[in-house]
């Protein structure tokens, strides 16, 4: 797979993700967020899990079964998906909404910075301006005119780092282990197991609430978390984890398109302003890296010139 490739792949993404707000915003009217989380995420888990079941005979063939350590990281990525969705919730409670969608965007320009930080890695120059453009572009499409930080604030801005995290390292270490699916059918898993425990002790769990948000549950866990998250790990062998989080934050701009078309929200001035912004961006990160390319290779093959 070529780095375009994953990158239209993480594009396909963001718009199943953008999709699923719908549902989500429909199935919580019937269950809490947690109990919600935790449920899709175990749907999806099983939706992989026959595809991770034959990775993990074909890594025993070859001799190369998983080792404690992968085994760390898979429940370590579940953990970081865990500690993100929770700490989000967490901070819903004591915030607005339009706050909450602006400051989980953070997680976009912090990408590049921990993958320097953390791991040494040099992002394209086109990540910088783009990255802070998607930040500016979420803001006017959650429609904030200004950003009162409280407690709240401040527990949806911390959520952003296990994401960024998240995002930084999924596909090092599925490539590493050479087990995409194993590696996303084992964090569902996770996630959903952990999101279940909290879900009993915070909040009322009951079989009618489950049935009465059977559907969105179902379209979530297999569609969202089954084929999209998976489809994440696998792009992300091939992608740069900067590139990654700008395209993966177009779930916010795709979800302002399902919203106008399914439930008849509509965006004024700013918020158009914004998806226009977040797109440009988007196409940014994609396409300058690949003029780079061209123009190299061009001098390559006309030293001449």
């Amino acid at each position: 797979m070529t780095r375009l490739q994953a990158n239209l792949l993480l594009t396909l993404v963001a718009l199943i993700w953008g999709s699923a707000f719908v549902a989500q915003s429909r199935g919580m009217a019937d269950v809490g967020p947690l109990l919600f989380t935790g449920v899709r995420f175990l749907i999806g888990s099983l939706v992989v899990l026959p595809l991770a079941v034959l990775e993990w005979r074909r890594l025993g063939r070859a001799g190369r079964p998983l080792t404690r350590l992968d085994r760390g990281h898979i429940v370590g990525l579940g953990l970081l998906m865990t500690l993100g969705a929770v700490m989000q919730q967490i901070g819903i409670q004591f915030t607005s909404v339009t706050n909450a969608g602006f400051l989980t965007a953070v997680y976009v320009p912090l990408v590049p910075v921990l993958g320097w930080l953390l791991l040494r890695q040099v992002a394209h120059w086109s990540v910088w301006p783009a990255a802070v453009g998607c930040l500016v572009g979420a803001f006017l499409l959650s429609g904030a005119h200004e950003l009162n930080v409280g407690l709240g604030d401040l527990w949806v801005a911390g959520s952003a780092i296990p994401w960024a995290v998240h995002v930084l390292m999924v596909g090092r270490w599925a490539d590493r282990m050479g087990a995409p699916f194993l590696v996303a059918s084992g964090q569902f898993a996770v996630c959903g197991l952990l999101s279940l425990i909290a879900a009993f002790a915070m909040e009322p769990v009951r079989w009618a609430g489950i049935e009465a948000a059977a559907w969105p549950i179902a379209y979530t866990g297999v569609v969202s978390v089954g084929i999209a998250f998976t489809a994440q790990v696998v792009a992300q062998r091939y992608a740069h984890a900067a590139d990654a989080a700008i395209i993966l934050s177009a779930e916010t701009l795709f979800a302002a398109a399902f919203g106008y078309v399914l439930l008849g929200e509509r965006l004024n001035t700013a918020g158009l302003i914004g998806c226009g912004l977040m797109l440009a961006c988007i196409l940014l990160v994609q396409l300058l890296p690949l003029v780079g390319t061209l123009t190299r290779s061009q001098i390559l093959t006309n030293p001449s010139n």
